[in-house]
């Protein structure tokens, strides 16, 4: 990165830190409270199991206005119903384009949060269900950009700042237009069992620093994901081997998804490899602000010129 780039980056950073201490929360969306019984009846008695895993089950729900939805318990083993409201109020506040839109909640023996779903599908699936209509190489690129602008957004627009993010192709749903949501985001700290609701309107240093390099990791395996259309499952060991080694651009036309045939841009894909390494390095290396891997994608891969309605 030469000077004026790095300059430009600093203004940038600047800009983000004095707009998000300028910035107000939005008002809450309007989120309404179900009872238990219709969420239970939503759900099929909870027969439709869509994930589980040690924060809770996740379930797809068909409600009585015909409306489907995603619902996912929440399992706040210390908590009580106070916290659990708060983190309701704040992610009602979460107003962006690539995040998933919080719809309601149930709160009783058992806490649920219920989300908008997309019948589309996950990133995952598009990825590797073989009946799915392979994606083209100029929306693994919107989608790309899109995660990373949804993370910018969550680490420097949001107070507190939110960085219990999710990031990966099961957790990225796909609406109508295949444009990418982020669909698992929480304040609850898993690690420490309670809500973290950091006081600075700046991103904190867990999230500059180790939370950060988290995200910055599992952007890095989804960004490999689109470019492969290879699972990145049980830590996507092989492929974060793969980018690592000193002599992987001779292998690219091994890895690259076969779905794509050769209707790719090579610049683009070098671009995008480069950003991936630099996600997955990020880990061993001095902290990366999301806004630098979101000014590279638009700077140097130059998707913004292509597709300047991307973002309306």
């Amino acid at each position: 990165m030469t000077g004026t780039e790095n300059s430009v980056l600093k203004i940038r950073l600047l800009l983000l830190a004095w707009f998000h201490i300028r910035s107000k929360p939005g008002p809450p969306s309007l989120v309404k409270r179900l009872s238990y019984k219709d969420v239970k009846k939503a759900t099929d008695g909870f027969k439709r199991l869509v994930n589980y895993s040690s924060q809770g089950a996740s379930y797809m729900a068909k409600f009585q206005n015909g409306r489907f939805a995603m619902v996912k318990e929440v399992k706040l083993f210390e908590e009580d119903d106070d916290s659990f409201y708060r983190e309701v109020q704040l992610l009602a506040r979460l107003h962006h384009r690539h995040i998933v839109r919080l719809c309601g909640f149930s709160v009783g023996s058992k806490r649920f949060l219920v989300f908008e779903n997309f019948e589309n599908g996950s990133l995952k699936e598009h990825l590797s269900d073989p009946l799915k209509t392979p994606l083209n190489w100029r929306t693994r690129l919107q989608i790309a950009i899109g995660i990373a602008a949804a993370v910018e957004y969550l680490h420097f627009f949001c107070d507190p700042p939110v960085y219990h993010v999710s990031i990966s192709s099961s957790t990225i749903m796909l609406d109508e237009n295949l444009i990418p949501k982020i669909s698992d985001i929480s304040l609850f700290n898993v690690a420490a069992n309670r809500v973290t609701l950091p006081t600075s309107s700046r991103c904190s240093k867990e999230c500059t620093e180790e939370g950060c390099k988290k995200i910055m990791f599992q952007l890095g395996l989804v960004i490999l994901e689109l470019i492969t259309g290879q699972s990145s499952n049980k830590g996507g060991v092989d492929l974060v081997e793969w980018v690592k080694e000193s002599g992987f651009p001779k292998s690219i036309h091994k890895m690259i998804d076969p779905d794509l045939g050769n209707n790719y841009d090579q610049r683009e894909l070098n671009g995008l490899l480069n950003v991936a390494r630099l996600c997955i390095n990020s880990v061993d290396k001095p902290r990366i602000y999301t806004p630098q891997i979101l000014w590279y994608l638009q700077k140097k891969i130059g998707i913004i010129k292509k597709e300047n309605n991307f973002f309306g």
